[in-house]
This record gives C-alpha cells, structure tokens and sequence, in this order.
C-alpha cells in the first residue's frame, strides 16, 4: 500500500565535538537576539558562559526559567519581552522544553490574532514566525530538527501541540561535548522519550514501506545498544553521540514519510503530564507496555515485526513474539530506572481515567491513534492494564 508523501526539513545541523565555538558562523549578521534557556543548569556546566562570550559581539536580551514541559504563562514573559525589545532571532539553549517554548515564543511574537494559546487551542495559523537557532543540551524530543512543540498552560491543565514549517530551526548546534554533565536520570528520560517517538510512527500496521521500517528499527535498536551504554558511562562520548543523532533522526520527518502513524501514546502520556506534573517519557513508558497488550490485536503484524527485528524474538506464534517484545521493552525501560506501573505514582486510577476521557470530549475527541483505533472507552482499560 503506497502512500504519498512529502518531505522537507531546512534545517541545518552541526554536529560533533566543540561546535559551540562556531556559533557566531551561524548567527545572523546585524540580529537583535533573545536568549532563551532553562532553570539554571546551563550556568552550572559552563555553557551559558560560553554562549555569552561569543553574543557579546551581538546585540541580545536573554530570558531564562522555561520549565520542564513549558507553560504558557511563562513563555508568555518571553513574548513580552521580545516584543519591547524588537526582537528578530531566538537563540534556544537547552533541551525539547525550552526548544518547544522558543518556537511558541518566537509564533507568538508576530502573532495579531487574539491570544496566542489560540495557536496550540483553535490551531490558528501561525503566518509569521521569527526565526530561531538551537543548541541542544539534552538529547531526547527532537525539536531541533522538527516542526513541531508542545506547550502546557498551568491555568487549565492542558498541554497541547502545534505543528508548523515556519517552526523549523534554521540551524541546531549538537555540541556532544555537553553530554557527560547530564544527570542520568535525564539521559534515561532521554531514551525512552526518543525511543517511543520512534515506535509512534512505526507500530502501527504494515505498508510495505521497507525502508523506513528498517530506518526506525535501526534507531530503536541504536537506543537499546548505545543508549544502555550511555547510561552506564557518560564518559563514553562515541554512545553519547550515537543516543544525540539518534533522537533527532526519531522525529525528524524521515521515518513518518509515507507511513501511518499512531501517537495515542503520546496523548494520553500529554494528559498525565498536565495533571500531575509527572516527567514526560515516564508518562510514555506506563502507556506503551498496555496500550499495545489492549491493543495487540489490531498491532500485531507490526508488533512481531518489532519482535523479531529488534530484539531478536524468533520462536512462537505472532501474538507469542508480540508479548515477548512488549515484556523485552518493559525490561529496558525498568533497565534505565523508569517505572512502567502507574501505580508507581501517586494517582487515583479512577479519576484520573474519568478527566482524561472528559477532556478528550471537550476537544471533541471521540478516537485517537491510527485509524482511530483507541475509542475513548477503551482509555480507562489501558490505565486499569498499566496501573498492575
């Protein structure tokens, strides 16, 4: 079954060792920048100073304390911001949150039509963006060479995506000189979160797209391998480097092309984030293992593919393989230290079913995933499965 499609991402990457160092090639001349950036770890590792001393040659502001899973309320300052000061680039300094939020940031700057929540809320138009840069800090969500962010808004508990090509960086500086100063708790979230972005555009059913099978398997068994080494020794900058590409090539358009394509995982995890502030791929890792037990049947051609590409499972029936590679990926994640049991969280397994499912309705949602496989019933079994 063929697909058309299209492919396309103008982003330039710079990749390697001491590539920070460069960024002034790479900065618009005459610019007039807002630095972006987290809580604070970058002026613990040495980066924020290295980024400073190469913009003291430019005219910048800079804005820090974009959180884990960025707020709109936060961001918001940030708009303000590059609004007075005329703002014409974005230089973001982190991981995928403050990546996401400078994409918000720099669509709702220009942004004139009401409120810029309207952008992730009512999917209003995003026809000017500002530019921006990138350089990551933590390899994970793939933002830097993708369309795409998600914002959360404190005020509703919502957290909502927006997906644009003018949100595209017009370079991402992937320096892995910064990865041995990352908490390993990072590093793990890191994985799972790359590693489910790849199973979102894989596990779904087959369409004889050979390549980008083999492209995701590659990626996925490139996390399993060097990731788990990565874990185990941050000194090891080569494992390092291959978990960096490999996040970004998860989410980079090239292994979604001409396939379909799930992401319930990623909605109902988006939910567990909202209420409770939980990280973002351990949401991702308590839904996997039971969405796919719920859902074997409908996944199971994909789900022995996976079985037998990536971990090897060569012996029993398809539904036999299917189990045994959903177990294999359980182990993995508990390998890294990642719980795949809400009930690891102290959560009320009832309501928390009934709120999901409510605000699904709200949006008008009635089924998510592939074919809309997921009814919106079918959400309260998957959390009864992942809670055991």
């Amino acid at each position: 079954m063929i697909q058309n499609y299209e492919l396309f991402n103008p982003t330039r990457l710079i990749f390697g060792e001491n590539r920070i160092e460069e960024l002034s090639d790479f900065l618009p001349k005459n610019s007039n920048i807002l630095l972006l950036y987290g809580q604070g770890s970058i002026k613990k590792n040495g980066i924020y100073d290295k980024v400073t001393n190469i913009l003291k040659d430019f005219k910048y502001e800079e804005f820090g304390g974009i959180e884990p899973n960025p707020t709109y309320e936060t961001l918001m300052k940030a708009v303000d911001l590059g609004k007075k000061e005329n703002i014409n680039f974005i230089l973001a300094v982190g991981g995928g949150s403050v990546i996401d939020g400078a994409k918000f940031v720099a669509a709702a700057i220009p942004f004139d039509k009401g409120d810029p929540w309207n952008i992730l809320k009512a999917n209003a138009e995003v026809e000017i963006s500002i530019p921006i840069g990138t350089i990551l800090t933590l390899p994970a969500t793939g933002s830097e060479m993708n369309r795409g962010a998600v914002i959360s808004k404190a005020s509703t508990k919502e957290k909502l995506a927006f997906l644009t090509e003018k949100s595209f960086p017009v370079f991402s500086i992937l320096d892995i000189s910064v990865l041995n100063s990352l908490p390993k708790r990072q590093i793990a979230n890191g994985i799972v979160d790359a590693f489910i972005h790849t199973t979102e555009q894989y596990m779904t059913y087959p369409v004889n797209a050979v390549l980008q099978d083999r492209f995701a398997e590659s990626i996925m068994k490139t996390l399993i391998e060097e990731g788990s080494e990565f874990y185990n020794n941050s000194e090891n900058l080569e494992a390092g480097a291959n978990l960096m590409f490999s996040a970004t090539m998860a989410l980079n358009g090239i292994i979604s092309a001409g396939v379909p394509t799930d992401w319930s995982i990623h909605m109902i995890g988006h939910e567990l984030t909202a209420l409770y502030g939980i990280d973002h791929a351990r949401t991702l890792a308590v839904i996997l293992p039971a969405l796919y037990l719920e859902k074997i049947d409908e996944k199971i051609d994909k789900l022995a593919q996976y079985a037998e590409n990536v971990w090897g499972i060569t012996h029993g029936s398809k539904k036999e393989k299917a189990i045994n590679g959903i177990e294999k990926t359980e182990k993995f994640f508990n390998s890294l230290n990642v719980p795949t049991k809400l009930s690891k969280y102290n959560i009320s397994l009832n309501s928390t079913a009934e709120t999901i499912i409510s605000k699904f309705k709200q949006r008008g949602i009635n089924a998510i995933g592939e074919n809309g496989i997921v009814k919106l019933e079918d959400i309260t079994d998957i959390l009864t499965t992942a809670w055991v």
